[in-house]
């Protein structure tokens, strides 16, 4: 799986290199559908079945899309922030990330919810290395959005990875009755994709018409963070490490 992630960093690297004012979405994602062909790796998303199938390698969300924004026209412009997510197979093993990178400069918004972004997935990262089951971790999640000032998103969840992209368990990023039975132990050999979507506003959700894009409610900016980690016995261990900003999962993260 350090394969895989290896090419979803390399991705993410391309992408953000491509993130400036007067690119297309659909440019953003054709560059790394092409790298990913040089590579021979199976983008996991391009076909992903749905009331239509996802029709890119890439998700790109924009401003107050949170997840699954589907590459286009869309010309990016000075204070955009552009959610890019990546899914990669190769030799069998799927990596998984996703991550919020700005336009220039971005108002104080923006800048609050991305930072936030950030350190709520950092901060759960860092937890694996010390909690048993990961309802600590979705609790403490919880509390810290709260304090922040921002709401995760509860309408998607994180998921387990490994030969498929979607394996069990479920990963909420919060807690409360629908999630009791989705609890489950932090043991070594577990791989999860750990991935909060955090508002600015309000946590609802709406879907466009094209069936995939997930807008907030209240057109207030979204981000979305989001790591492959295993858990060992010596702690978390990044396997997607290279996308976004260096982070050391063994410590704690600050904002």
């Amino acid at each position: 799986m350090r394969e895989a992630g290896g090419l979803v960093a390399r991705a993410h690297a391309i992408a953000r290199e491509r993130i400036r004012p007067g690119a297309t979405t659909a440019e953003v994602n054709t560059a790394v559908e092409e790298y990913l062909a040089t590579e021979a790796a199976t983008p996991l998303f391009k076909g992903f079945p749905g009331e239509t199938p996802f029709p890119a390698a890439t998700c790109i969300s924009v401003n107050h899309q949170i997840v699954h924004g589907i590459p286009g026209s869309y010309v990016l412009k000075p204070g955009d922030i552009v959610s890019v997510d990546i899914g990669v197979k190769k030799n069998g093993w799927c990596g998984d990330a996703a991550w919020t990178y700005t336009v220039d400069e971005i108002d104080d918004e923006k800048r609050r919810v991305m930072a936030a972004g950030k350190y709520l997935l950092q901060r759960a990262i860092f937890l694996c290395g010390s909690r048993q089951y990961w309802s600590e971790i979705a609790s403490d999640m919880m509390r810290e959005a709260r304090r922040l000032n921002v709401n995760l998103v509860r309408k998607f969840v994180g998921h387990g990875i490994g030969r498929e992209m979607h394996e069990a368990p479920q990963v909420p990023n919060f807690v409360d009755p629908s999630t009791k039975q989705m609890d489950f132990a932090l043991r070594p050999g577990l791989v999860l994709a750990i991935e909060p979507m955090v508002n600015a506003g309000s946590a609802d959700v709406r879907i466009l018409g094209d069936k995939w894009t997930a807008v907030t409610a209240d057109g207030r900016p979204s981000v979305h963070f989001e790591h492959t980690v295993a858990i060992t016995k010596e702690g978390p261990l990044l396997l997607t490490e290279g996308v976004g900003e260096p982070f050391d999962p063994r410590q704690e993260p600050s904002l």
